[in-house]
């Protein structure tokens, strides 16, 4: 008997079990069963049997021992070896070195503490990459320490590839919150994670002009955004060896004091932006004139309050609408709670508030909702009578949708397009706060008791937000990201809100790539390359008693199109 696939011209081939004799000099056929609907697999299994060899199932050959997911870290560690990062920490491999490269791959995989971390990294393929299987949680942080002996070397070497003479630098500040009492930088201070009661760290991040991640600084919670200023200036120029730079501030960095401060350096220059206070002066001295925006969004004034500088003014219709929305929201709500106070204050009869009291409950209100130059009030026989500013709230609202840039740079170096693009820059900065602060790195709650180690977490925690950068940079058609956003930036109206581009709303639509594929958010990629395994089989066989293999699921269409953005395709 055999098996016999025969042609059908307009139909798939007939596969037949067939039986062959020879009568004389002619050969008889008979056909036993037809097999066309069988799966190709079980044809095949049939030939075998017929040509006598022995069958045998997968569970008889060889049995899985363990299976690891393994995707992710394949992709983590190819680009992070690819951009070289492993080599900047240290030129040779070492122990030490693998240490830190596998803890900034377990941030991007599970960010958690460090003890956790020696434990989950065994639940992937991570510790057997980098052969850390047997590291301890006193191990790594020993490796903090010998990490923050190296920071310097390392940031310079990460400016010398991403700044040059005449870079636009970008620096912003943000902070903590911290678990406990017993690291001296632990202190109460500006909290911008809305935690009561918790104190906190501050830290500043200097990036490129793309939102690229350079270096890191770490200062005590009661630290001012404005002093931590000198130090990058120093930094640039002494450390990395900049003499022209541009650096972009917001309005509460590059204060007056700031930039008296900056004024020192002739080839440092700066971009920042004026208070309303300054606005409203500039108003008022007709240098700023309301009718500049009839046709234009954009226009350059001067001033001789701001000598040597240039002022771009703008107006953003949308930001003024939103502006008016959230002060009337504002100015409703303080006087719901006005009402309340005065309600309360009627009610006593027998004993009355006194006026210190009612005027610390109106002082709670006011200042809860940062209305107090919008309201007048006064106490009078222990009654509370209050009001509207009316004339200060329209001062306010005329300037709505109007803000002011500043800039030491000449028009022939920067033009006041890109002067405005340049400081809305600082926006890639706040995305990296995001990504440090949110589910991706997850710098906070920071639990660590000395200052060095509480520096060294930092440190790490922006190195693994440098190889986040680049995936999402990499990822970019995988994700819901604009993938001509950085093109667009350059030549888009710099005052207008930033609108998608048409291929971004399509996938944003359809949930779908081009090519037909699924768009991830940047979490769920990782979790979706974690799919793919490396599996340890043991052999069942006497003479290969023992002997094991390892095999790796195969990849499907979206994880080798990930592996293949990074350039790490197998």
């Amino acid at each position: 008997m055999y098996v016999e696939i025969v042609p059908n011209r307009n139909s798939k081939p007939a596969v037949l079990l067939r039986r062959g004799w020879r009568e004389g000099k002619k050969v008889r056929k008979q056909t036993l069963a037809n097999l066309t609907h069988w799966p190709p697999e079980q044809v095949e299994a049939l030939r075998k049997v017929l040509r006598g060899e022995v069958l045998l199932s997968p569970d008889e050959l060889f049995s899985i021992e363990t299976s690891r997911p393994h995707g992710h870290v394949e992709a983590v560690l190819g680009l992070l070896r690819k951009l070289g990062l492993d080599r900047l920490i240290s030129p040779k491999r070492k122990r030490s070195r693998d240490l830190v490269v596998a803890m900034i791959a377990e941030r991007l995989l599970h960010p958690d503490s460090k003890l956790a971390t020696t434990r989950r990294w065994h639940t992937t393929t991570l510790a057997e990459e980098l052969s850390v299987e047997d590291a301890d949680v006193d191990e790594l942080y020993d490796v903090l320490d010998w990490l923050l002996a190296r920071q310097q070397p390392i940031e310079r070497r990460l400016a010398e590839r991403h700044l040059s003479e005449g870079a636009l630098v970008l620096y912003d500040v943000s902070s903590s919150y911290y678990e406990g009492s017993s690291c001296t930088l632990a202190r109460f201070g500006h909290n911008r994670d809305g935690k009561k009661g918790k104190r906190i760290i501050t830290y500043g991040v200097l990036t490129d002009r793309e939102g690229r991640p350079v270096a890191v600084d770490v200062y005590p919670g009661c630290t001012g955004d404005p002093t931590t200023v000198s130090d990058q200036v120093a930094k640039l120029r002494q450390r990395f060896g900049l003499e022209r730079v541009v650096l972009v501030g917001d309005r509460g960095m590059l204060t007056e004091t700031q930039i008296d401060h900056l004024r020192q350096y002739p080839g440092l220059g700066w971009v920042s932006a004026l208070r309303s206070s300054a606005i409203r002066r500039l108003v008022e001295q007709e240098a700023l004139q309301l009718s500049l925006f009839d046709e234009r969004n954009l226009a350059e004034i001067s001033s001789p309050d701001y000598p040597g500088e240039r002022l771009i003014a703008c107006f953003n219709p949308l930001l003024a609408e939103e502006r008016r929305r959230k002060r009337e929201e504002l100015l409703v709500a303080t006087e719901k709670e006005l009402d309340k106070v005065a309600r309360d204050v009627a009610r006593r009869t027998q004993k009355l508030y006194t006026d210190e009291q009612i005027g610390a409950k109106v002082g709670r209100v006011i200042h809860r909702f940062k209305m107090a130059k919008h309201f007048t009030w006064l106490v009078e026989d222990s009654r509370l009578v209050w009001s509207r500013r009316e004339e200060s709230i329209a001062r306010e609202t005329a300037l709505d949708g109007i803000y002011v840039i500043r800039t030491s740079e000449p028009v022939e170096s920067l033009s006041a397009e890109d002067t405005v693009r340049s400081y809305k820059s600082l926006a890639q900065v706040e995305q990296a706060f995001r990504c440090l602060k949110g589910f991706d790195l997850r710098v906070r709650p920071i639990y660590h008791r000395t200052e060095d180690h509480v520096r060294a977490h930092i440190f790490l925690c922006l190195l693994a937000y440098y190889v986040e950068w680049h995936l999402r940079r990499a990822w970019a058609p995988l994700l819901f990201a604009d993938e001509e956003l950085r093109s667009r930036r350059t030549t888009r109206d710099p005052v207008a809100p930033a609108a998608p581009s048409a291929p971004a709303k399509r996938k944003k639509t359809t949930k779908t790539t081009p090519d037909g594929l699924p768009v991830h958010s940047f979490k769920t990629l990782l979790e979706e390359l974690a799919t793919r395994c490396r599996n340890t089989c043991s052999v069942h066989s006497d003479a290969l008693e023992g002997a094991t293999f390892q095999q790796i699921t195969r990849p499907t269409t979206l994880q080798a199109k990930a592996l293949e953005l990074l350039g790490c395709s197998q």
